[in-house]
């Protein structure tokens, strides 16, 4: 079992890409429908102790209209609060106004979930880190596009970026 504190208050939940057409693909070792089901959990329990949730979806650049099922899942149910951002590149940092958001509600932890992720996911965590968030992984909340890259990311990438736990030790990291 993971430690880890977390001030729920200073903690934002970073969901990416969690959009039908992205869900549907063929990813592992989870499938799509499965990472959004235990992100949509997530979520709710950030909201519930003050937390805030950043959902991040990708729109390519250049077109004039995106692939169907590019919207948020309707399961994510936005809540007043949320941050929505629209990103054109890998990471939900660049050319986003995202830091500056969590910037301005004093976020200085960053919980990354989602897909795919060994590319939205590293990529955001990259420049967060670069950034100077504290980083957390929710290592059963995201998928990769292959189970070998994705396990790349959490054996070799994110143990140098930050911490690694479950969703249940997040969420216990937030009520403690």
């Amino acid at each position: 079992m993971t430690t880890l504190s977390l001030d729920p208050r200073r903690t934002a939940l970073v969901l990416i890409d969690l959009m039908p057409r992205i869900i549907a693909l063929d990813t592992a070792p989870l499938k799509g429908y499965e990472v959004l089901a235990r992100c949509v959990a997530l979520a709710k329990a950030t909201r519930s102790v003050g937390g805030v949730v950043v959902n991040v979806r990708v729109e390519r650049p250049g077109v004039d209209h995106q692939p169907e099922g590019s919207g948020f899942a309707p399961e994510l149910d936005p809540q007043p609060g949320d941050i929505e951002i629209v990103k054109n590149t890998l990471g939900a940092f660049g050319r986003s106004n995202l830091d500056a958001e969590l910037q301005r509600r004093d976020i200085n932890t960053l919980a990354l979930a989602g897909i795919a992720t060994n590319f939205g996911v590293e990529s955001t965590a990259r420049a967060a880190d670069d950034l100077g968030y504290e980083t957390v992984y929710l290592t059963d909340a995201m998928t990769g596009l292959d189970a070998d890259a994705h396990n790349f990311a959490l054996s070799h990438v994110f143990p140098r970026l930050g911490t690694l736990c479950t969703g249940t030790e997040y969420i216990a990291a937030l009520s403690d």
